[in-house]
């Protein structure tokens, strides 16, 4: 790692984190009716995350919401080594964020037993005072990013100025490409590492959190 500036973490939740990616595991699970044109309108860039996103949960009445909590929370397990790896950057006083796309009424119960500091955590949220949900979205893009992201991962990491901090990235689908061009260093898995490939960025895949921790740990010790 480089000596001169503090490294910092940014981690996505869906299918970094947990094994899966639970907007699409909620969606595939209780199929509210129209969600599939609209998922695929998602996949082929004619709407926005953030458009699509708020439309496919505006689908599901409010009352649902303790009936969705449970289904995520017992069905998104917990990638391989994540605890280890947290205790690694603590001991090191390595600042670690939680940069995703996922809402907060599932993605918080999954997090509680990690005790990730709240402001630590970036993340969509949703509110249940109407007759359907209705997804808030307190950490729009900046001037520097027109995707309409939702939760702009970009953004987030241009608060920590490249002078003064090595920023790593890990992620897995292409919601994390901004934030991939932005860092200093890459772990990629899935549809990020294919799109790393693609344009050339410099990335290590992994599986686990393990893999992680570990590669830190020998670049550390290498310098």
């Amino acid at each position: 790692m480089n000596r001169g500036k503090q490294p910092v973490v940014f981690c996505d939740f869906d299918g970094t984190i947990t094994n899966s990616d639970n907007i699409v595991a909620i969606m595939r699970h209780f199929e509210p009716e129209g969600y599939e044109p609209i998922m695929q309108r998602i996949l082929s860039h004619e709407i926005s995350i953030r458009e699509g996103v708020g439309a496919m949960f505006a689908l599901f009445p409010a009352s649902m919401r303790e009936e969705i909590t449970a289904f995520v929370v017992g069905q998104a397990g917990i990638r391989e080594g994540f605890r280890e790896f947290l205790a690694y950057l603590k001991q090191r006083s390595i600042p670690f964020y939680v940069t995703s796309g996922g809402i907060d009424f599932f993605l918080e119960p999954l997090l509680a037993p990690f005790d990730i500091p709240q402001d630590h955590i970036f993340c969509n949220s949703a509110d249940f005072t109407g007759e359907n949900i209705a997804i808030l979205w307190p950490h729009p893009c900046d001037e520097h990013c027109t995707n309409d992201c939702g939760m702009c991962k970009a953004a987030v990491m241009r608060r920590y100025p490249p002078e003064q901090y090595e920023r790593i990235l890990i992620g897995d689908s292409l919601t994390d490409f901004e934030g991939a061009k932005l860092a200093d260093r890459v772990y990629s898995r899935s549809k990020l590492t294919e799109k790393c490939r693609e344009l050339g960025i410099s990335h290590t895949p992994f599986e686990t959190f393990t893999e992680i921790k570990t590669d830190l740990m020998r670049r550390e010790g290498a310098n």
